[in-house]
């Protein structure tokens, strides 16, 4: 490696994006397409950044696997930063053992991370607990060991335990720190003011409270049956009953919490739970069938009893009833909570990481289009969408497929 390529290296890894390019800026060997392919993506020009990284792995030989496995790492991110979430993480993984077995230890950890940051994207926290377990960023860069626990930060607040985050959250900016990079230490303060914003709403008959992730970690544990709005489900000290796949019994629900101590009248249940203001006996007969699946569901936590009006929430064992809502108003909260970090997704990749069809997130996207609440760019397979960062509150809760608290 000449010493043009070690100069602009070492220059990328402080951040120092220009001194690199003036380095390798005019060259257009391997080593010099895949540095620039490196500055581009800190740049934020990620196609051009891909097109230089893949233009460098196709001129690396043969002979040459430890720098193309670095080739695909690179793009990997890249790919991340795209939010292009379609590849196979197997490339990814086949890159990190090429690493490993030639020793560059630095490398293969940075892809582990990559793979790492990926599974929590797509909201697969088991994936990314079993993976983080697995990773050892001792002895590594100060600016992966920074990412790292921003990554273990993110795993832990999105599972509701706000003191192993804030942990993992001072480690990361003592890395950080040590690194010397700006954009990482915005990054952690970034994380670290999330943890006052307000995380989601607690609805009472004389208003609603606004609670941070740490309000609503104590509310959990404090043995209220809680009707999570934004994980949409049913919480009573450990037990956890999901129903985000069964809107109508969590509208049913919803409806008898906001409405406890008291009871809430048949034709608002119908109303709300079947979107229809003319209730006939087919809507009443099922409000008795939904009724009594949701009494089944709910047996163990509260009992639902029939009254003049229409139906009460009666939990057991003396516990309060308590309504968490979204800290965004709506039902595309999960959807903008994706998009308010800020960068340009496909509707393909959003398809993929709240799990609904890409039809559904299209539909989706139109209709918040028309109230001027996200814009896209591009045309056909090029059309990503992008949403002003949601300043005020943090949207940790609102993100797909979260873990059950334990």
């Amino acid at each position: 490696m000449d010493s043009l390529i070690t100069a602009a290296a070492r220059a990328l890894a402080v951040g120092d994006v220009l001194g690199a390019l003036q380095r390798v800026g005019l060259r257009d060997d391997p080593p010099a397409l895949a540095l620039r392919g490196i500055a581009m993506a800190q740049l934020g020009e990620h196609p051009r950044a891909r097109d230089l990284l893949r233009r460098a792995a196709r001129g690396f030989g043969s002979h040459e696997e430890l720098a193309r496995a670095r080739c695909v790492v690179a793009e990997a991110e890249v790919a991340l930063a795209m939010r292009d979430l379609q590849g196979s993480p197997r490339t990814l993984a086949a890159a990190a053992a090429a690493l490993e077995a030639r020793a560059d230890r630095a490398n293969a950890l940075q892809a582990h991370v990559v793979a790492l940051r990926r599974s929590l994207l797509l909201g697969r926290l088991d994936e990314a607990a079993s993976a983080l377990a697995h990773l050892d960023t001792r002895g590594g860069p100060p600016a992966l060991q920074a990412v790292a626990e921003l990554a273990a930060a993110e795993l832990a607040l999105r599972s509701l335990r706000t003191a192993p985050a804030r942990e993992a959250l001072g480690r990361a900016q003592a890395a950080a720190e040590r690194a010397g990079v700006p954009a990482l230490l915005a990054e952690v303060a970034e994380a670290l003011a999330a943890l006052h914003r307000p995380a989601a709403r607690r609805v009472h008959e004389g208003g609603e409270q606004p609670l941070n992730l740490g309000e609503v970690e104590a509310l959990m544990a404090s043995g209220a049956l809680v009707v999570d709005a934004c994980r949409r489900g049913l919480r009573a000290g450990t037990v956890w009953r999901p129903l985000a796949g069964r809107p109508v019994l969590f509208a049913l629900l919803r409806a008898l919490a906001e409405a406890w101590p008291g009871d809430m009248e048949r034709h608002a249940l119908i109303a709300g739970a079947f979107r229809t203001g003319r209730p006939n006996e087919t809507h009443r007969a099922r409000l008795r069938v939904e009724i009594g699946r949701l009494r089944a569901l709910v047996a163990p936590l509260a009992s639902i009893e029939a009254t003049a009006r229409g139906f009460a929430l009666q939990p057991r064992d003396g516990r309060t009833v308590v309504v968490l809502e979204p800290p965004i108003a709506g039902d595309q909260a999960s959807l903008l909570a994706l998009l308010a970090d800020g960068a340009a997704w496909s509707t393909s990749a959003l398809a993929l990481a709240l799990g609904d069809s890409q039809r559904t997130v299209q539909r989706a996207l139109a209709e918040l289009e028309g109230e001027g609440r996200v814009r896209s760019i591009g045309r056909a397979r090029a059309q990503r969408w992008l949403s002003p960062p949601l300043s005020g509150f943090t949207t940790i809760l609102l993100l797909p497929a979260a873990l059950p608290f334990t």
